[in-house]
């Protein structure tokens, strides 16, 4: 590519994508070289991307929510790029992609076969995975996904926890974590096509916040796993009532009234997690919600959930959230109340 040229970039739209994450991806990337340089007065500005976007029909139509979408061609007319972006679609947990859009899926592994780089955001690795780019590779999407790609795409190497993954050591395939992680997604393509300094120069503007963190921190640790054995139901409900209380593996069993091992056998498979795992699951998830209301110390948390030894609840904590009780309380002691 020649210096001043600018990179053309390609953004998938569907039916089912998020306008939020299409638009504010456009946005972000057209204004790479440009809105620092105006707003700070500093150099020449000199736009870093050509943005498009494409859909698999020519046309205007209305995405998640409505939003109006007028794609600049359909794929078939589809300039040339250095890049495609999928991102985020309204994509229920249980929704796989199967046999639709497979004009997409031929495009995209032609594209991938020429040289193209492809990045999805969120849900859009859903996209990747079904056309086959993503098998025997790692990938992330949003964590409430882990079962999906378990279920449906069963050769991705899944990983609910980073905010980016490389499917391949040259970074051609790139995955984003969950929603917001467009942003991360946004920042490292302009640091690979213009060079840190921008990124963060972008970052500053928008003030886009880069999640070294993770999706760790924010995945919900209680959720419920569909299956058809009854008493585990029954288990599990009266867990949620007493996860807190002493003694609750043993008054747990004893309420199901079946042998233990046959319990914690029957468990396992019904929901993939161990008893203890499902108790411990709930008590952190509830030391999560008593952090971010910001009153109690570590201390009454520990004792509040259940935990009586403050120092294995601090491991137990960091194993299953990635970050002290601390750091993660500092997460929310700065998110915006309602004033009245």
């Amino acid at each position: 590519m020649n210096a001043g040229e600018r990179v053309t970039a390609l953004v998938v739209a569907l039916p089912e994508t998020a306008g939020s994450a299409l638009y504010g991806m456009v946005d972000v990337l057209l204004a790479a070289g440009t809105v620092w340089q105006q707003l700070a007065r500093d150099g020449q500005p000199a736009q870093l991307f050509d943005v498009r976007i494409v859909s698999p029909e020519p046309g205007p139509f209305r995405c998640g929510n409505g939003i109006p979408v007028e794609p600049a061609s359909g794929l078939a007319d589809a300039p040339v790029s250095q890049l495609v972006i999928l991102p985020e679609l309204w994509l229920g947990p249980d929704e796989s992609l199967h046999g639709r859009y497979p004009e997409l899926m031929d495009w995209l592994r032609e594209r991938y076969r020429r040289g193209t780089r492809l990045y999805s955001a969120c849900s859009g690795a859903v996209v990747l995975a079904e056309s086959g780019l993503l098998d025997d590779c790692p990938a992330t999407s949003h964590w409430g996904y882990q079962d999906l790609f378990r279920r449906h795409y069963p050769r991705v190497r899944f990983d609910p926890l980073p905010n980016l993954v490389f499917a391949d050591p040259a970074g051609r395939i790139v995955t984003a974590g969950g929603t917001t992680s467009w942003h991360d997604l946004a920042l490292h393509i302009i640091t690979h096509y213009g060079g840190t300094g921008e990124a963060l120069r972008i970052a500053q503007v928008y003030l886009l916040k880069w999640h070294g963190e993770g999706q760790l921190p924010w995945t919900l640790l209680t959720r419920r796993q569909p299956h058809a054995d009854a008493v585990v139901r029954r288990c599990e409900d009266w867990l949620r009532e007493h996860f807190a209380e002493p003694e609750v593996l043993s008054r747990a069993i004893a309420h199901c009234g079946l042998p233990e091992r046959t319990l914690k056998r029957r468990f396992r498979q019904a929901t993939g997690t161990t008893l203890i795992g499902c108790v411990q699951n709930l008590r952190i998830e509830a030391a999560k919600r008593l952090l971010e209301a910001g009153e109690l110390p570590v201390e009454g948390i520990s004792a509040a959930v259940g935990y009586e030894d403050v120092s294995f609840f601090r491991r137990l904590f960091r194993r299953l959230t990635g970050l002290a009780p601390g750091q993660y309380r500092r997460m929310f002691e700065r998110m915006p109340t309602a004033s009245v």
